[in-house]
């Protein structure tokens, strides 16, 4: 599925509409360009999850926990890494089932969770968002 947003708030508003169907082990990787919005799409589910504190794009800390109030938001970003995520030691957050771990930049697409592939691209003035449907791992 694919959709167009022109602004913030209509990528915001797509990425709470998607992310009422997440349960909690949910894996989301994220890929698009620099500036093409994956840290406001995250913006859009970490409301969707009851999320009260501002959610920022964790490049230089590669990830940032919220706590929210139906699940977690795990928000991880590998741009500024090389290798696979598993080499890290973070897929202890993957398939958490206390909360849904959010990737940008992931390498790997090898998880045991179900998993969303979303793509964002500019288009135009806006954005264009491409769902996959969930692979089951």
């Amino acid at each position: 599925m694919e959709i167009i947003t022109k602004t913030r708030e209509e990528t915001i508003a797509a990425a709470k509409e998607f992310a009422a169907k997440l349960q909690g082990g949910d894996v989301v990787l994220l890929t698009g360009e620099l500036g093409a919005g994956k840290t406001t799409f995250t913006k859009g589910v970490a409301l969707a999850l009851g999320v009260k504190e501002p959610v920022t794009s964790p490049t230089f800390t590669i990830i940032k926990e919220y706590e929210g109030d139906t699940l977690a938001l795990y928000h991880m970003d590998m741009y500024r890494l090389s290798g696979d995520i598993t080499e890290l030691g973070l897929e202890e957050y993957l398939g958490k089932k206390d909360g849904v771990c959010v990737v940008e930049w992931c390498a790997t697409r090898d998880f045991h969770a179900r998993v969303f592939e979303i793509s964002l691209e500019y288009f135009g003035e806006g954005r264009k968002i491409t769902f996959s449907e969930p692979k089951n791992v």
